[in-house]
């Protein structure tokens, strides 16, 4: 090794040991570069074959690799390949004593993170080493995020035990490993976007791109450049070249919410790249092909707005191959308590508050609200609860005013008599009202009806009776 300063650096006694495999079959090579890396403060294991470094990795956890190319019996192309395949937290730098442009572009093409030449310097390698061990830092911090992401949308945060959402699970987990295009409807706040970052995240496609396309957020031209890009000169403005989410989610996933919003002029390049995966930027001729996942999410009923015209029927049966409903949180009752002590334990670990539990009454008046911001109008209802509450259990007081209104709502509380009636007569209106509107609110579903208002079977049917409501 030819040696131009060998002084250990300062922090090096204080810096943690990361663990370097040293494989050379040149054992002056490896007794020297080998001390000269212990005196740089590294924990340095030397083999002289390959099989003997596959048995180190085994062995023992490492950071680095540094390995000769030219080996007896096999190179460290070899070396290289199974560490990207068996262990692709470490990071590897090759060297070789015939270095050629081309052997260093294979190498890293294949995953090297450098390529040294000898006689090696130890200025050089002492950078190289220093900026891989860098790259293997960032390596370790990039999987710690994907696991976080992935322990956020997995399954588990996807709470209900209603028999609609178990459906919903099932859906999750058949399509997940699959490209399959998506498309998930449901009303606003019913966790659409939840949803779809499940299934990336249960996807062979996890540890890439999810990204998010709000369409209804954006004009029609915005929305085209945002989705396919553009290039220069396309528009006014467009002073650079920009590419678009598709791009961006090239071999991950995207999401695109509110779909029905899409105009037809955008609608038609939707049909084409999920056909063919194929697209052109805004003011560009040059055909681009991305390799993408598509989840589609609306809360409006899209067949409908095939039959009114304003979306195209094709395209409609392109991304209506797999369908999941979400439910409505108020039809979904016996969820409200599962949903808010999860909420509760999220707020407590981002906040540290002394809440403990719900009281009776504050639960029982969750559960007679309609929710119609639904499952994202519940997590915000137990932030303000969480944050206003200074007792051990949330009370009523602690709940919004809207969570706080009887369960008539607006249309009953407007009522007005037209007429002298006694109590009893001006009440059955309203009452009327209340039952009309929770029966449509259920789709007819008697039983589902009944314990939205917190009544049995039996007095639903008489009052329907009572009001002409049975079909």
């Amino acid at each position: 090794m030819n040696t131009q300063t060998s002084v250990m650096p300062a922090e090096a006694a204080t810096k943690a040991k990361a663990r370097i495999l040293l494989v050379d079959d040149d054992r002056i090579i490896l007794d020297s570069l080998g001390g000269f890396l212990e005196l740089e403060g590294y924990e340095v294991t030397t083999a002289d074959t390959i099989a003997r470094a596959i048995d180190c990795l085994e062995a023992a956890a490492f950071n680095l690799v540094i390995t000769d190319v030219s080996m007896p019996t096999s190179d460290g192309f070899e070396l290289l390949r199974h560490v990207r395949s068996h262990h692709e937290q470490i990071v590897v730098i090759l060297v070789t004593g015939y270095g050629t442009i081309e052997s260093a572009v294979e190498a890293i093409k294949q995953g090297a993170y450098d390529y040294l030449t000898k006689p090696i310097i130890d200025d050089d390698v002492r950078m190289a080493v220093q900026r891989a061990l860098q790259q293997q830092q960032l390596l370790a911090e990039n999987r710690q995020l994907r696991q976080a992401l992935y322990d956020r949308y997995s399954f588990r945060n996807i709470v209900g035990q209603d028999y609609r959402m178990s459906k919903v699970f099932d859906l999750v987990d058949a399509v997940a490993d699959s490209r399959t295009t998506v498309l998930i409807t449901g009303e606003s706040g019913t966790g659409k976007s939840l949803v779809a970052r499940a299934i990336h995240a249960h996807s062979p496609r996890r540890d890439r791109a999810f990204v998010e396309v709000a369409c209804g957020a954006l004009p029609d031209t915005l929305l085209e450049s945002e989705l396919f890009g553009h290039v220069r000169g396309a528009f006014t403005h467009a002073v650079t070249d920009k590419p678009g989410k598709f791009a961006a989610a090239d071999e991950g996933t995207i999401f695109l919410d509110e779909i029905s919003t899409a105009s037809p002029q955008l609608q038609v390049k939707l049909l084409r790249v999920l056909q063919e995966r194929q697209f052109e930027p805004i003011g560009s001729n040059e055909t681009q092909t991305s390799d993408v996942r598509v989840i589609l999410a609306t809360n409006h009923d899209l067949r409908a707005e095939v039959d009114a015209g304003r979306f195209r029927e094709d395209l409609y049966y392109r991304i209506n191959v797999v369908n999941i409903p979400l439910p409505p949180l108020r039809e979904r009752i016996g969820d409200i308590p599962l949903l808010a002590e999860h909420f509760l334990r999220k707020c407590l670990a981002e906040t540290g508050r002394g809440v403990e539990q719900f009281s009776e009454e504050a639960m029982a008046i969750m559960q007679r609200h309609t929710w119609p911001g639904n499952v994202r109008e519940l997590e915000n209802c137990i932030e303000r609860a969480v944050i206003l509450c200074r007792r051990p259990a949330v009370g009523p007081e602690d709940l919004p005013p809207t969570v706080l209104d009887p369960v008539c709502g607006p249309s009953a509380q407007s009522f007005v008599p037209d007429r002298p009636m006694s109590l009893q007569e001006a009440l059955e209106g309203p009452e009327k009202q209340i039952i009309v509107a929770a029966l449509r609110a259920n789709k007819g579903n008697r039983q589902a009806t009944a314990e939205a208002l917190r009544i049995n079977r039996t007095t639903l049917y008489k009052k329907m009776k009572k009001y002409e409501l049975m079909e």
